[in-house]
Formats: C-alpha cells, sequence, structure tokens
C-alpha cells in the first residue's frame, strides 16, 4: 500500500461526497437536519459502525485485491 492509493481513495471518497450534493442539494439538506435530530449516541454509534465497515472495506482490498 503506497501513499498514492491511500490519496486516490481519499479524492474518490469527495468525488462521490461531491456528486450527492451536486445532484441532490435539497434531500442532502434535509438528511442533514434529520441527522441533527438524532440523539448525540445514535449519531456516535453509526459513525463508529461506518468506521469499522470501511476498514474493513480498505483491508479487504489491500489485502486481497
Amino acid at each position: 500500500m503506497s501513499w498514492q492509493t491511500i490519496l486516490a481513495a481519499i479524492g474518490l471518497w469527495f468525488v462521490i461526497e461531491g456528486i450527492f450534493y451536486a445532484a441532490a442539494p435539497d434531500t442532502m439538506r434535509r438528511m442533514g437536519e434529520w441527522l441533527s435530530r438524532l440523539p448525540i449516541e445514535s449519531v456516535r454509534s453509526g459513525g463508529i459502525w461506518s468506521a469499522i465497515l470501511g476498514l474493513v472495506l480498505f483491508y479487504a482490498a489491500v489485502r486481497f485485491f
């Protein structure tokens, strides 16, 4: 694994997120408002599980492909 791969992955993440905001800005705004109404523990738990899933996918991509 190289820094080039990590930089490419981060760049791809920004591209995908940018596409969501460009294609459906109203939906993204409503999702932000909905997220702000959730209890902080739910947001934290979702973030932790998302990070774990990301690490597993990243490990699988680097290790097996």
